[in-house]
């Protein structure tokens, strides 16, 4: 087989991938929409007004904040986080799906566009009326949110590193192969417009 049809041969095949890479790259430099497909969601704090006294104890790390929910201390131990009653350092218990609400919506007034009200809710977990899922990690404080938007850009970057299965092995091997057949079509390339010149 001649240099020139497997240089042909390599970017018919390389064709599909070479598109992906460049409208998905295209799509990454300008960043359409990121904003709020990963913007952070915090739960929404108010100023301490206990006059708590903390005694030392064997902790990584402590923050103390209040909530709609009341007063929190988040401590990491070795273990991991844990959120703590103040006063008694003992756990917190996650509260009722009904409290958790309170905690959910007081957070979704920093943009309400986005997360509108809570429609539906699972435990931890509440689907807005926007189309957002928002997690909570009670032993944190912490939330993570998804929508729409998010996972159509996660979308992207499978397509764009050849993510195509779903199977990790496999994938591998893809973008493997993707880099092996555009490296080999880049060198046939260059024989050829070297030749060409000679």
């Amino acid at each position: 087989m001649t240099t020139r049809s497997l240089h042909r041969i390599l970017g018919v095949v390389l064709l599909l991938p070479c598109l992906g890479w460049a409208i998905t790259g295209a799509v990454f430099f300008v960043k359409p929409g990121y904003a709020g497909a990963y913007e952070p969601l915090a739960i929404r704090t108010y100023p301490l007004d206990d006059n708590l006294v903390l005694r030392a104890q064997p902790w990584r790390e402590a923050r103390l904040l209040k909530t709609i929910l009341g007063s929190h201390l988040l401590v990491r131990t070795d273990t991991g986080w844990r959120n703590l009653d103040p006063a008694t350092s003992k756990i917190t218990p996650v509260p009722p799906p009904e409290k958790l609400r309170l905690l959910f919506e007081d957070a979704f007034l920093a943009n309400p566009d986005r997360y509108g009200h809570v429609a539906t809710q699972v435990d931890a977990i509440a689907h807005t009326t926007t189309g957002v899922t928002v997690t909570l990690d009670w032993s944190r404080l912490a939330l993570q949110q998804r929508g729409r938007d998010t996972d159509r850009i996660d979308a992207l970057y499978r397509v764009h590193y050849l993510q195509w299965t779903g199977v990790g092995a496999i994938d591998k091997l893809l973008g493997l192969l993707g880099l092996v057949l555009l490296v080999s079509l880049s060198v046939l390339g260059a024989r050829l417009a070297l030749r060409r010149g000679a």
